[in-house]
């Protein structure tokens, strides 16, 4: 049953409503480890995700590490080259680049093998992720759930995390460590709000629920993105023909936000990740023009995709088939599940596309 605070959240929730991050499972330990490496002068290497969530989450963790006074740089995964997360050559290779450390975001949950890798090699390894933690199931159907043994997991849907709201993105659970790090700090939680524009382009580009803290986070983070001091969110605005709009969910997810998942669709993340780190005006606007023309390209591409898996169907007899699996040599791969989605609303079936 939903009483009136949750009614009065809903409608009227404000930042003084958003959870101590220090609520976090394992928040505290990362927040102090990572400070620690700080202080040392000791390098860490971020390691994000290719789609929009893990993009703003590294621009998060790097923005705000080296504002803290850190030694960071990031690797951002190549779709096709590297597949998802975090794999033994990116830990090898910031092993050979001398990183001290590793701190993921918007992945790692899942990654045991690898990060036993980093730690054989002597590396600190933190992990801040949103995903579902693995498990096993026994013949009881008992579940025993599977942590990385990393020095640090922050993520809100571990078993035994307190926190309140569990349905959180990698970008918001980035900003709750960056938020712990500045209030250790002595900087005023009001600093970190300078990256809300940031973590609901993330809450809504990852299709996380509208409510709890989300709601909230995107509701202030919108009304920051309308008025955005940030060049290169400005020049994507801009070349989208929305200068002086009020930015709202639609165009975040339907416009915007299209156009950061572009380049890790079709070219490389790191394009996107330089357009949000740009300071200079005319370099972002160029940036934003050429997401712009990707997002293009990948909106032609997918439509081709889905002419052909339609004519294959139709000609072949396969929409007799009560589950449709479509072979297209020719498609990119990162586009072959918004084709399957798109085929899948026209017959009403399950759609596998194979590439």
């Amino acid at each position: 049953m939903t009483g009136e605070k949750e009614i009065e959240e809903y409608l009227f929730g404000d930042l003084e409503q958003l959870h101590d991050p220090l609520l976090m499972k394992d928040m505290e330990r990362a927040a102090d480890l990572i400070a620690e490496k700080i202080r040392e002068k000791k390098p860490i290497r971020i390691i994000g995700d290719y789609d929009i969530d893990g993009v703003t989450a590294t621009y998060i963790l790097l923005t705000g590490l080296k504002d803290l006074g850190a030694d960071a740089d990031v690797r951002i995964p190549d779709r096709i080259a590297d597949g998802y997360g975090l794999n033994e050559h990116l830990v090898q290779f910031a092993a050979d680049e001398g990183r001290d450390t590793i701190v993921t975001c918007d992945n790692g949950i899942a990654a045991g093998s690898q990060i036993r890798l980093a730690k054989e090699l002597g590396m600190t390894v933190v992990v801040t992720d949103h995903h579902e933690v693995p498990f096993e199931e026994d013949e009881n159907g008992e579940r025993r759930y599977i942590l990385p043994p990393a020095d640090a997991v922050v993520n809100p849907k571990q078993k035994d995390c307190s926190y309140p709201f569990p349905g959180l993105c990698g970008a918001a659970v980035a900003w709750k460590l960056i938020q712990t790090m500045e209030a250790k700090a002595g900087i005023p939680k009001e600093h970190s709000f300078r990256f809300l524009e940031f973590v609901a382009i993330a809450t809504i580009g990852d299709v996380m629920d509208l409510q709890g803290e989300n709601r909230i986070i995107v509701k202030e983070g919108l009304r920051q993105l309308s008025a955005t001091h940030t060049p290169g969110l400005r020049a994507l605005i801009r070349a989208n023909n929305l200068d002086g709009a009020e930015i709202t969910a639609y165009h975040v997810g339907f416009v915007l936000g299209p156009c950061i998942n572009a380049s890790g669709r079709l070219d490389t993340a790191a394009r996107s990740l330089e357009l949000l780190c740009e300071t200079n005006e005319e370099k972002a606007a160029e940036l934003a023009g050429d997401l712009l023309a990707l997002n293009q390209s990948r909106k032609a591409m997918t439509e081709k995709g889905k002419e052909e898996a339609i004519r294959l169907i139709e000609e072949t007899g396969l929409n007799e088939d009560r589950v449709l699996v479509v072979y297209l040599p020719d498609c990119h791969e990162s586009l072959a599940g918004i084709i399957a989605g798109r085929i899948r609303e026209k017959y009403h079936k399950p759609v596998f596309v194979l590439t």
